[in-house]
């Protein structure tokens, strides 16, 4: 039960108290400051998504193991070590101070932010989303958002789980093939979501302070609110990421950058971009590395090399949706050559 896995995270002087009186301690000790005791800084950042998963997500060990793709002896010993390694530090078992809550918080919202997109993109295996993942994201991000309604970050977050979530049922075809974000049936996006979200990110940026969460949600609003993919306004995505780049020395948003700046300013301007990422270790052999450089070669006319890159990043994934649609471009190609 999540109750007893809970007291198990406490000192052995706490044990006792929290048992006899479990039920309260769960409402009481509530989620964020789950949050906080599984985001504990010796943890690895696996160990803190599995633990964040197994504590506060309420999943067993075998859905924990099942979607991340390893054995279930090994992930229970990950998150043996996990509690561990709380229990040894002599972590109060209570709401951080606010000082505390400041330094961690970014810890907290970069787990969430990794479970959601490991949910909506799994990096491996037959299916290209694990919808109880990036639920069980926003679920725990909307707990986080309800105890802190005024941090800009935490909304900023919500509203792009959500943003990008209210795309899903579009994102896959009848036999579970990937449609990329130009080709897919609008009408199925969650409309719902997509005015949450908006709300979310517009209040937010009205706040002053911005953060990577709020732009990047932006970025997905404006995606969002193109009513067919040729009405998206790239100008103002290209003016976000250029906001974003500053911001955060992230390789991917260097990637979407680039492809940005392609729509904007032609294919020749994104790849002269590609050219200068080939040589960070970050995406050394990453397949989403050549499969934006064999799109924007598409378009600038070398289908040869195109070709050639899409084949090269369905080797490099092991997404199995990814691959088969990465092949299915090279294919295209190679049919057009006929």
């Amino acid at each position: 039960r999540r109750e007893a896995f809970v007291v198990s995270l406490a000192p052995p002087e706490l044990q006792i108290a929290l048992a006899a009186d479990s039920d309260e301690a769960v409402e009481q000790d509530d989620t964020l400051t789950l949050l906080f005791m599984c985001c504990h800084p010796a943890l690895s950042t696996s160990s803190a998504i599995a633990l964040t998963l197994r504590a506060v997500g309420g999943l067993t060990t075998a859905e924990i193991a099942r979607a991340f793709l390893v054995p279930e002896a090994t992930m229970a010993q990950r998150i043996s070590r996990a509690k561990q390694t709380i229990k040894a530090s002599g972590v109060p078992f209570q709401m951080p101070t606010s000082e505390e809550r400041s330094a961690r918080l970014g810890a907290v919202l970069h787990v969430l932010y990794l479970i959601f997109n490991e949910g909506y993109t799994t990096s491996s295996g037959p299916a290209l989303h694990r919808d109880d993942l990036s639920s069980e994201a926003i679920r725990l991000t909307r707990a986080v958002h309800a105890l802190l309604p005024d941090d800009g970050e935490v909304a900023g977050l919500l509203a792009l789980m959500l943003l990008t979530d209210a795309r899903r049922a579009a994102r896959t075809g009848p036999e579970g093939q990937l449609i990329p974000l130009a080709d897919q049936d609008r009408r199925l996006w969650d409309q719902g979501a997509i005015a949450e979200g908006v709300a979310l990110v517009t209040a937010t940026l009205s706040r002053g302070s911005i953060g990577v969460y709020q732009v990047q949600a932006a970025i997905a609003a404006v995606h969002d609110e193109a009513a067919r993919a040729e009405d998206t306004d790239w100008p103002q995505i290209l003016a976000l990421y250029d906001l974003l780049l500053g911001m955060s020395d992230n390789p991917m948003v260097a990637l979407s950058h680039a492809i940005a700046t392609a729509m904007v300013r032609g294919p020749e301007a994104g790849l002269e971009l590609l050219r200068s990422l080939d040589a960070d270790p970050r995406l050394q052999g990453h397949h989403r590395l050549d499969a934006a450089r064999a799109h924007l070669l598409e378009r600038a006319g070398d289908r040869e090399a195109a070709m050639a890159h899409y084949r090269r990043a369905a080797g490099r994934t092991t997404n199995l949706p990814e691959q088969s649609y990465l092949m299915s471009q090279a294919a295209r190609l190679l049919d057009a050559r006929k």
